[in-house]
C-alpha cells in the first residue's frame, strides 16, 4: 500500500467527483489551497453532514431482473462506510450530489421512513412480499446509531407480521437482536451479512468505515445461534484483490452458522470506474493496472457493464475461474444447507395493527 501523505484516510473515494447531470462544477484552485496553508486552515475538514429529506414513499419496486429482490427500502441515501466499489454511488447524483466523497459525506436521512412504511403495509391493496432493507445503501451504517430509523422500521414489520430482509456489513445489527429474534419466531426475517475479505488490511482500505472482519464473523455466529437465517454475501469478488480468498471465506462463514453464501463479480458502473481507478493507484500502485485489466476482462473489455444477466456474473476466463471456485466452496461447505422462503401468510390478518377477531 502507498503511504503517500496525500492519501485521504478513513474514506474510500479520494476526491469529489462531478455530478454528470450538472452543467457547472466546483473546482478548488491552487491559490485557495495556498491561502489555507499560510493561514493554517484546512481546505477540506472531511466531515460527515446529515441532511433530512422527506420522500413521499419509502418502499421501491425493484425492476432489475438480476438483483434477486422484488421490493426494497432505504432509510438513508449515501453511505459513510465508504466502500470504494459500491454500485450505489451513482444514485447520489439523482439527489444532486457527486458519487465520490459526497456519497460518503452527505448522508440523506429519511426520518419519516417508519411512518411511510406503516402506511404501505396497511394499504388495502398491499399483499405481503419480502421487503429488503438496504437494497441501495446500508441500513446499519454509522448514521443508524444516531437516528435509529432501521430499528423503528423493524418494529413496524414486527407489529404487522410482515417479512423483511436485511443486507448489511455492520455489526450494529446486534443491537436489534431482540426484535430480530421476535421476527424469527414466525420466520419473518433473513439477514445477508457482507464479508469481502478475511484480511483486516484489505478491509481497511477497501471498506474503510465498516465493522471489522472479526465483528462481522461474530455477527454471523450470533444471529445463527439465535435462529435467524444468515446468507453470507461474499461480494464483490475483485480479481487480484480478494478472488484468492473464496474458499477460506466460505469456510469461515459456514463454520459460524451461515445457511448459504452468494457472490457477485465486481463491476464499476457509471462514475465508479474513475473513482476506483484513482483509489487503487493510490493504495496499490504496484498492481493497479493488473487489477483493472482483470476486471475489464470480466466485462467484455470495459470496467462498466450494464448487461442484465452478465453485469453481476461477469464473463471470460477469469470470471469462469471465480464461478468454479464458488461452486466448489458451496459444494464443500454448504451442501447440507440452503435458504428458506419467508412467511407471507400472517400479514393479512394483522393489517389493522392487531390480529382480526372476525
Amino acid at each position: 500500500m502507498n503511504n503517500d501523505k496525500d492519501f485521504l484516510k478513513g474514506r474510500g473515494a479520494q476526491s469529489k467527483v462531478h455530478n454528470r447531470f450538472f452543467e457547472h462544477q466546483h473546482e478548488v484552485l491552487d491559490d485557495f489551497l495556498e491561502y489555507c496553508l499560510k493561514e493554517g486552515e484546512q481546505a477540506d475538514k472531511n466531515k460527515t453532514l446529515y441532511i433530512d429529506v422527506f420522500p413521499k414513499t419509502i418502499v421501491n419496486k425493484v425492476t432489475s431482473p438480476d438483483v434477486g429482490m422484488m421490493y426494497s427500502m432505504n432509510p438513508y441515501q449515501g453511505c459513510e462506510h465508504g466502500c470504494i466499489y459500491c454500485y450505489a454511488r451513482n444514485s447520489h447524483e439523482y439527489w444532486g450530489y457527486g458519487p465520490g466523497l459526497d456519497f460518503e459525506r452527505r448522508i440523506l436521512v429519511k426520518k419519516d421512513a417508519p411512518k411511510l412504511l406503516e402506511a404501505k403495509l396497511k394499504h388495502k391493496s398491499w399483499k405481503a412480499q419480502t421487503i429488503v432493507m438496504s437494497g441501495n445503501t446500508d441500513c446499519y451504517q454509522p448514521a443508524e446509531k444516531k437516528f435509529e430509523i432501521t430499528r423503528k422500521c423493524l418494529e413496524v414489520f414486527l407489529k404487522y407480521k410482515h417479512p423483511v430482509g436485511i443486507i448489511t456489513k455492520n455489526a450494529l445489527i446486534q443491537r436489534d437482536l431482540d426484535i430480530l429474534r421476535a421476527l424469527g419466531k414466525d420466520n419473518l426475517i433473513a439477514v445477508n451479512i457482507s464479508i469481502t475479505s478475511l484480511s483486516e488490511k484489505t478491509r481497511r482500505i477497501l471498506e474503510p468505515r465498516t465493522a471489522t472482519i472479526k465483528r462481522r464473523l461474530q455477527t454471523v455466529k450470533m444471529l445463527s445461534e439465535n435462529g435467524i437465517p444468515v446468507n453470507a454475501m461474499l461480494a464483490p469478488i475483485i480479481p487480484g484483490i480478494n478472488s484468492h480468498e473464496i474458499l477460506s471465506l466460505a469456510k469461515a462463514v459456514s463454520e459460524r452458522g451461515a445457511s448459504s453464501c452468494a457472490f457477485t463479480v465486481v463491476r464499476l458502473n457509471g462514475s465508479i470506474g474513475k473513482i476506483f481507478s484513482e483509489w487503487i493507484k493510490a493504495t496499490m500502485p504496484d498492481r493497479a493496472e493488473k487489477v483493472l485489466n482483470q476486471i475489464a476482462a470480466c466485462h467484455g473489455g470495459s470496467l462498466n457493464d450494464s448487461r442484465f444477466g452478465l453485469r453481476n456474473r461477469g464473463e471470460g476466463k477469469i470470471a469462469e475461474q471465480i464461478h468454479q471456485l464458488m461452486a466448489l466452496a458451496q459444494k464443500k461447505f454448504f451442501s447440507d444447507k440452503g435458504r428458506t422462503s419467508l412467511n407471507t401468510s400472517l400479514h393479512e390478518v394483522y393489517k389493522g395493527g392487531q390480529m382480526k377477531l372476525f
